[in-house]
């Protein structure tokens, strides 16, 4: 992944002016669009779509400050119908408008070039397995929430407190497959991982595909496939998520798998009764490299 993601940046420093066919780019380095663009957001800290409009901002900074040409006509060129358009991006980037800029000379705040190395250290081991799973079904209560990296999602907290005690025993009842117990489900993710992206959350269970869904349920299909199960204990959710970022930094680098699309699913094993230390299984989708 190291000497793709490489070329991706490359592409883009070609095509700060032009749009690009990252979908092409994926299948020329043998992987996928969506592999690949979640695993820049993973390793970069920022979703490609965020890091394309910060290096052309970066670069239409010299353009703005050397004055050569008329503001609509760098806007133009960088892939912008207005000046008001392009100085909403150019001042989400710098802070500043491209006026104050031509005028001041900056403030300006540069994005590098990035470069991805691999860094070989070894000391932590991802306690990992392979499974496959024939077809089957997530049911559950669903809702829009907005994605959250770090800390307790309140949102996704609010869906399932809402729910009575007595629907978590029912769920609980209902299923009858592989990942066992209540689950956490995170669908439809936007492939470039953006905080504040829109993605369906699911409170429910697992059931056998062809398992009667109570019509008061949300349901969503899985086809058959395997799975890289990650296991991870302590302090929740704070060793949930180090697990799922030890997936882009030290475990997808060092094996032949790659993220296919679907779900991921998180079965809580073991947990305090305040939820402040949980055992969990953290469940992706993946597929050859």
């Amino acid at each position: 992944m190291v000497p793709a993601l490489n070329r991706l940046v490359d592409l883009v420093e070609e095509r700060l002016t032009d749009e690009f066919d990252v979908g092409a780019l994926a299948r020329t380095l043998g992987t996928t669009e969506y592999h690949l663009r979640r695993m820049f957001s993973s390793l970069a800290g920022m979703p490609l779509s965020e890091y394309v409009r910060r290096r052309r901002m970066t670069v239409a900074a010299g353009d703005v400050v050397r004055g050569e040409d008329d503001l609509l006509g760098i806007a133009v060129r960088y892939g912008y119908g207005s000046t008001e358009a392009f100085g909403r991006a150019f001042r989400s980037v710098h802070g500043v408008g491209p006026r104050d800029v031509r005028r001041d000379g900056g403030p300006l705040r540069s994005q590098p070039q990035l470069r991805f190395r691999l860094t070989v250290e070894g000391n932590t081991p991802v306690d990992t397995r392979l499974v496959d799973r024939p077809a089957f079904r997530l049911i559950g209560h669903a809702a829009r929430v907005p994605l959250v990296h770090h800390g307790v999602n309140p949102h996704i907290q609010r869906h399932v407190a809402a729910l009575p005690p007595e629907e978590h025993l029912r769920l609980k009842a209902l299923g009858d497959a592989e990942p066992a117990g209540l689950l956490q489900v995170c669908d439809d993710l936007d492939p470039d991982n953006s905080e504040g992206s829109e993605l369906t959350y699911l409170h429910g269970v697992a059931v056998s595909a062809d398992a009667p869904v109570p019509d008061d349920l949300d349901a969503i299909g899985v086809p058959a496939g395997r799975w890289a199960v990650f296991r991870s204990a302590g302090p929740h959710p704070q060793e949930l998520q180090r697990t799922w970022a030890a997936t882009a930094t030290d475990w997808f680098p060092a094996n032949p798998w790659r993220l296919r699309p679907g779900p991921s699913i998180v079965a809580v094993l073991d947990r305090a009764e305040d939820f402040s230390t949980a055992t969990c299984e953290l469940w992706l989708p993946v597929e050859p490299a």
